[in-house]
């Protein structure tokens, strides 16, 4: 159906080191695990932060980039979709729901608890840069100018490029 929506977004921790392996196609495939909290109340009237943990799939050029980077530890981004895999293993029926990664952004370093962005890779982040992404760690990403789009009375029309 054209109109369901399939959208994850979270900020989270790694929980593992990643794990890059190539299909027998020789597409690159960067799995890694986060921990998300949730504050929650206890029957005593306290908060109190539960984690959940989120298994994630990158793939292709952004996967085999990315990989160097995701350290145990360090707070991430990530935009995606989720996807449910199922197998039959000794006569038994299994199934495995996880995230596939579009896009993800570097927050920190690991064990870090600052929220600086240092770095953005994936589909949309690749897009949005123009196409100026590059993997090497010494390496800066280009700020992109910011245009204000306060509504549609901003442009003439002898300004708009179409």
């Amino acid at each position: 159906m054209a109109n369901d929506l399939n959208v994850v977004a979270l900020v989270g921790r790694l929980t593992r080191e990643s794990e890059l392996r190539y299909s027998n196609g020789g597409m690159a495939i960067c799995r890694f695990s986060i921990a998300v909290n949730r504050r929650k109340r206890t029957a005593d009237n306290r908060w109190e932060d539960e984690a959940n943990f989120f298994d994630c799939t990158m793939f292709g050029k952004s996967a085999e980039s990315i990989n160097q980077y995701l350290e145990k530890g360090r707070q991430v981004s990530i935009i995606g979709e989720l996807r449910q895999s199922r197998w039959e293993q000794d006569g038994q029926s299994r199934s495995r729901v996880e995230i596939a990664v579009n896009s993800l952004q570097l927050l920190s370093s690991p064990g870090s608890t600052e929220g600086r962005s240092e770095k953005s890779y994936g589909e949309q982040s690749v897009a949005r840069n123009q196409g100026s992404y590059s993997p090497r760690p010494s390496a800066k990403p280009e700020s992109v100018p910011m245009m204000d789009i306060s509504g549609p009375e901003q442009f003439d029309d002898d300004q708009i490029p179409f």
